[in-house]
């Protein structure tokens, strides 16, 4: 039954449809823009 469920959750995987280090540099890319503007926001 354990090994049913492994081939099970491997066959649920998907492809990102880019690396991943890409998606981490958007996130930082996103958030350090949000951050930009609170602390301009802030400032007025």
């Amino acid at each position: 039954m354990n090994s049913s469920l492994v081939v099970l959750a491997e066959g649920a995987t998907r492809k990102l449809p880019a690396p991943p280090v890409f998606f981490g540099i958007f996130a930082f890319a996103v958030l350090s823009l949000l951050l930009f503007l609170v602390l301009r926001v802030d400032r007025d």
